[in-house]
């Protein structure tokens, strides 16, 4: 991928040392370690568990930072906060995301370091979410504190939104959107461990449950009965040979290689204990399937109806439901959006360097900010991308104080540039 390169703004450039001045390391530090030290895995029907003990800190520490800060609560115990502050002069909003909830930290026992005591050792902060994202996080806040702190003329408008639920089913950025809170927002930096690379794409999932029904029988006699994990076993086939359409059709993309079409689960019986003579009266299987752009999910899930109607026709005791659990389209920001030329002129400007780009092998947030909310995203945050939901999750501070300055810079590029 390749990118025009674009002088900055003249204003922006002269407001930059300003801000990056104004980023202390020590406090973005000490940020991020407060935040690890919160959990908040949200477990299901504990309320008091989850994201709100650290949304209640992060609230505190952005209002006596001067923004103004709102907190909603999207279900039991688990509230978004965002936070708003308006430049001097008028001009575009950027939106920074990053999510406040974590995945579980397993057994205490494979960690070397205390999952949520947030050690700082050989210039890495070690912790469930340290990488992912609650470090990128700092940064955001730390980057747009020192904005608001330099005093520049900055024109336009930051709000720093952090959602609940992102490791589940998005409910948080889903509900901010729902109420209308990203209307308004030109284009989003989405906070995730991508190693400071510029991700313009991400890949779409669309989770598929299938429940096939038969007739219970005893295994001596499975003439008596219809027997539905043999065609469960058909269609996982089906899906197999759909796959491979699928790739030869849309080939690799750049960034995120072929699309995918895995069954996760295949069981029988449905629901129950199996036991080896008997035939189940159900079995249930389960695809999670990965998408580039250029796939279209509705011509996906008619293409495995179509599986489930030839089965049919080929076998009358053949009976199955198909169900769309989830679906989170893949995106694609253009190479010429002024927020891609912004970050990666932020990106020169501090390293020297010309900007890696790549795509994310998941859904993050951005998927629906870019797809519900017709909002344009750039992912990028500091942290390997294999770390996240390992056991000695770490993020290296160096990185994290490169990607508080990436914010920082871009933030200033970008606005001034579309509103300057």
């Amino acid at each position: 991928m390749s990118t025009a390169e674009r002088r900055p703004a003249e204003g922006a450039e002269g407001m930059l040392e300003d801000v990056l001045r104004r980023i202390d390391r020590g406090e973005l530090v000490r940020l991020a370690r407060e935040l690890v030290r919160i959990p908040s895995v949200h477990r299901p029907g504990d309320a008091s568990s989850g994201e709100g003990r650290v949304a209640a800190f992060l609230a505190g520490y952005l209002e006596r930072a001067g923004f103004a800060v709102r907190v909603e609560e999207v279900s039991p115990g688990r509230p978004n906060v965002w936070a708003v502050w308006e430049g001097p002069l008028p001009g575009p909003t950027l939106l920074f995301e990053a999510h406040t909830d974590v995945v579980t930290a397993g057994r205490e026992e494979d960690w070397e370091h205390p999952p949520f005591g947030a050690e700082l050792e050989g210039g890495r902060i070690y912790g469930r979410g340290a990488c992912d994202t609650k470090g990128n996080l700092a940064a955001a806040v730390i980057a747009a504190r020192a904005i608001r702190e330099s005093g520049v003329p900055f024109p336009g408008r930051l709000i720093l939104c952090h959602p609940v639920d992102e490791e589940g089913m998005m409910s948080g950025i889903k509900h901010f959107i729902r109420r209308g809170h990203a209307e308004g927002v030109d284009a989003a930096i989405v906070c995730e461990p991508e190693e400071n690379q510029l991700c313009v794409r991400q890949k779409g999932a669309l989770r598929v449950e299938v429940r096939v029904r038969g007739r219970m029988a005893h295994g001596a006699m499975p003439q008596s009965g219809v027997n539905p994990v043999t065609r469960a076993a058909r269609f996982v086939v089906a899906v197999e040979e759909l796959e491979r359409e699928e790739r030869e059709r849309h080939g690799g993309d750049p960034f995120l290689g072929h699309p995918s079409l895995t069954p996760t689960i295949l069981r029988g019986p449905e629901t129950g204990d199996p036991q080896l003579n008997v035939i189940p009266s159900g079995a249930y299987v389960a695809l999670d399937i990965r998408t580039v752009p250029g796939q279209s999910h509705a011509e996906l899930v008619g293409r495995l109806e179509g599986i489930l109607s030839r089965l049919r026709a080929a076998d009358p005791d053949f009976e199955a439901e198909l169900r769309v659990m989830e679906e989170r389209p893949p995106t694609e920001t253009p190479p010429d959006e002024p927020l891609v030329l912004a970050m990666a002129a932020a990106y020169r400007r501090l390293t020297g360097r010309e900007p890696r780009y790549n795509g994310v092998p998941g859904a993050t947030d951005g998927t629906f900010l870019h797809e519900w909310a017709n909002v344009p995203v750039v992912t990028t945050g500091a942290g390997l991308r294999e770390i996240p939901h390992h056991a000695d999750e770490w993020v290296g501070v160096e990185e994290l104080y490169e990607t508080c300055r990436l914010y920082a810079a871009s933030a200033l590029y970008y606005c001034c540039e579309k509103g300057g």
